[in-house]
């Protein structure tokens, strides 16, 4: 038991240093998500930045690592400015306009990867994620973007809209990496739906509970029950978000 135990431990140590990085930022961005209405600026951004991935790797020929970081990166950052533009030029169907963005470039994912014997396990892999197989060394260098972000969302709070359209793409273009597409949009959206009852300071304390509860707990009941840990996340986010979400009103406030 004790073997098993220390096995769960190192397979798990990694995933949990990194599922606490990408909370950490994708909570309070999420909230912004959720506070300005485009739902699935994320899940766009995402897909866009997998786009760059699948390109980068099937046009351009590049290996794996930061490599892959540069047209990944690149699309992710067309795509954000294309959705500041839009939100300025026509708000009413910005949502709808980033919406088919996503599904063009889902699509032109699965033009790209047709021929590859492959390409099945790299889709897949792109949306549910490899979180388990992380390593140290794309922690650390991750963490170190990542910190610099969450520094500047915190201390720099009158430039949000700004910080926004430009941190939320390279963020969103790491966590895809880390991830995969589904557990980017899930802790971005989830954590801050469940504590969107609460106030203030109370709001973000909300959805890093949910975010780290469901972290924990997914995470080891995927070791445990031999099951893909991305999925195994979403449905944790989702049920503990739900949970959240239906704490009477008087428990949601404190005074």
């Amino acid at each position: 038991m004790s073997l098993l135990s220390a096995d769960m431990l190192g397979l798990m140590a990694p995933a949990l240093t990194a599922g606490v990085m990408v909370s950490a930022l994708h909570v309070p961005l999420g909230q912004e998500v959720l506070r300005r209405g485009i739902i699935f600026i994320d899940l766009a951004i995402a897909q866009i930045a997998a786009l760059g991935v699948v390109i980068g790797k099937t046009l351009l020929h590049v290996e794996e690592g930061w490599e892959v970081f540069i047209p990944a990166i690149g699309f992710a950052l067309g795509g954000s400015f294309l959705f500041a533009w839009l939100e300025k030029r026509v708000p009413e169907h910005q949502e709808a306009l980033i919406g088919c963005a996503f599904v063009l470039a889902a699509s032109l994912i699965l033009i790209l990867l047709a021929n590859d014997p492959h390409g099945g396990e790299a889709v897949e892999g792109l949306l549910a994620g490899q979180i388990l197989w992380v390593d140290w060394m794309q922690i650390g260098q991750t963490a170190l973007v990542y910190a610099a972000s969450l520094t500047a969302w915190f201390l720099l709070p009158h430039r949000r809209r700004v910080l926004f359209y430009g941190l939320f793409p390279v963020v969103v273009t790491l966590s895809v990496q880390l991830v995969g597409v589904y557990l980017v949009f899930a802790s971005l959206i989830m954590p801050a739906l469940g504590a969107a009852r609460f106030r203030g300071r109370h709001q973000l304390a909300g959805g890093y509970f949910i975010s780290f509860s469901a972290l924990g707990l997914g995470l080891l009941f995927s070791v445990v029950a031999d099951l893909p840990a991305g999925p195994t996340l979403v449905c944790a986010l989702a049920a503990l978000s739900a949970a959240g979400g239906l704490l009477p009103e008087r428990k949601m406030t404190c005074k």
